[in-house]
């Protein structure tokens, strides 16, 4: 099986697990732009905190880079981490490899140029963690909680909708979080049946207006 229909078929099985497990293929349309815009020193980044900024009425610039990457993350990592699961192809996420947009309305959307193979999650995510801090100033302790977080996200889902055991998705998750930036982002905790997932930083989502703390928080509920 060549390359590309490895990773396509990959990723037609885990589109079916849930929404943020869909990973499109394929240039799209102008509005898009290309992954490199995020870290290119563009007015591309920046212009899309101040949206999400204004989005979600908040004027701290950490919290919006926080959101911009969960988004990212979660919508990258999701299906990423079911390659790995389902023993599949590993797709290419490096921002040369991406198409993606932003809008109020929709959110962040990301796609894949081409469905070729990759490096791991740590290399391909740097890039973009590294723009982001530049651009805002928050921690790269956060951000790479972030993908944690996703991450281990995609893996509880998979174990809840029966796609993979919660054995076989903590197994992964044992390889996949041995990468260095993810060694302290958090920890997996001993609960029979499910993949359950504590984080060492907080994503800051309770700074928002109406906002609280996230299911796998390290901070007291708020």
């Amino acid at each position: 099986m060549s390359d590309y229909a490895a990773v396509l078929a990959t990723l037609r099985r885990a589109r079916v697990i849930s929404p943020f497990f869909v990973l499109d293929v394929g240039r799209p349309d102008d509005t898009w732009l290309p992954g490199t815009a995020l870290t290119d020193g563009s007015r591309a980044l920046p212009d899309t905190l101040d949206a999400i900024g204004a989005r979600y009425r908040t004027t701290e610039r950490r919290v919006a880079a926080s959101l911009f990457f969960l988004s990212y993350t979660a919508r990258l990592l999701c299906p990423t981490v079911a390659a790995h699961v389902l023993d599949g192809a590993i797709p290419d996420i490096r921002p040369g490899n991406l198409w993606w947009r932003y809008d109020p309305e929709q959110g962040l959307r990301v796609r894949l140029d081409e469905p070729t193979t990759g490096p791991g999650i740590a290399e391909a995510m740097a890039p973009v963690v590294d723009a982001v801090r530049a651009e805002s100033g928050v921690a790269a302790g956060l951000l790479w909680g972030n993908a944690a977080s996703s991450m281990a996200g995609g893996l509880r889902t998979m174990a809840g909708t029966g796609t993979a055991s919660p054995e076989e998705c903590l197994a992964t998750a044992a390889e996949l979080f041995a990468d260095k930036p993810f060694r302290q982002a958090g920890g997996f905790v001993d609960f029979p049946g499910e993949v359950a997932f504590r984080r060492s930083s907080c994503c800051l989502y309770y700074r928002l207006d109406g906002g609280g703390t996230c299911g796998d928080c390290p901070l007291s509920p708020r």
